[in-house]
């Protein structure tokens, strides 16, 4: 279970980031976090990993604070970050190096995943592109089996075959005892992999707030997406765009509309700038009970 309570931080006294973010998040689901560039996406993820603390509030882990940097935290948590220095050595040296520092590291797991990407272990990691060196540390993180993997940006410098071979790979060891949470902007990459959804949000105090933390199952039952020819006609509109035969809307998901008489797929990019619309709108959605009206 990973918690945050009134949780206050900020580079600067000028500029806080988080003033009161709270934030449960059940263990055993893959996390999508989502949020406008300088939403402190990055923060968030340093905060809960321990390289950041929190001025105000708590931050737990599991049974642990982060802050405190305990060696059972540590072995049992492994952040993929965006911008990273790798050694100028072979990929062979830097897991004989680190593994150790991890109880439940599977060697086969992560030659698996050298295979997987094509990456011979005995290449230097200085000789790499920036995108084969994200595949090792990818590798790596899944290798560990730590309880809590953290991963931001982890598509960035992957081309379009890499981007399925991740999804896959992540999804293989998604389980109830593992915890995921992937940090992204890359949404279309990543639309069939994260369950639930947490999305970022600018609150009426400027200080950066959950928006959204919810299910696809729920947001689907409370938003519907959609294409229609006009606006005309339907619930209240969170977010519209012309597109080739009408617009791509999302709309709140009355069960006396046309839109509540049909199920519609989640569209992440389309949900983000519903929220970051009308993210009171949204948080008052979310705060209310499930509709239980039936779907054709």
């Amino acid at each position: 279970m990973i918690q945050l309570d009134s949780v206050r931080f900020g580079y600067t006294r000028q500029r806080t980031i988080y003033d009161g973010l709270s934030l449960t998040l059940p263990p055993g689901a893959i996390y999508g976090l989502l949020g406008p560039n300088g939403a402190g996406k990055s923060t968030l993820l340093r905060l809960l990993s321990g390289l950041l603390f929190p001025k105000k509030g708590s931050v737990r882990v599991g049974p642990h604070t982060p802050g405190e940097r305990k060696p059972a935290f540590l072995e049992d948590v492994f952040l993929v970050p965006e911008e990273f220095y790798v050694p100028p050595v072979s990929i062979r040296a830097f897991v004989q190096s680190n593994a150790p520092f991890y109880p439940r590291f599977d060697h086969t797991q992560f030659t698996g995943y050298l295979a997987e990407f094509g990456l011979p272990d005995t290449q230097k990691l200085s000789e790499m592109s920036y995108g084969q060196k994200k595949k090792v540390l990818i590798g790596f993180g899944l290798a560990t089996n730590t309880s809590l993997l953290i991963m931001d940006e982890p598509t960035n410098g992957l081309d379009i075959p890499s981007k399925s071979q991740f999804r896959r790979l992540v999804a293989g060891v998604a389980d109830e005892h593992r915890t995921i949470l992937i940090s992204t902007h890359q949404v279309r990459d990543l639309e069939t992999l994260i369950d639930p959804v947490v999305i970022l949000g600018e609150q009426s105090n400027g200080s950066m707030g959950v928006a959204l933390n919810a299910s696809v199952e729920a947001i689907t039952d409370r938003l519907w997406f959609g294409l229609v020819p006009d606006l005309a006609g339907l619930p209240p509109v969170l977010h519209s765009e012309r597109v080739v035969g009408g617009y791509a809307v999302v709309t709140e998901n009355h069960p006396d509309s046309l839109a509540g008489q049909r199920s519609s797929r989640l569209d992440l990019e389309r949900l983000y700038n519903a929220v970051q619309a009308h993210p009171a709108r949204i948080r008052q959605l979310f705060a209310q009970q499930p509709q239980t009206y039936a779907r054709s």
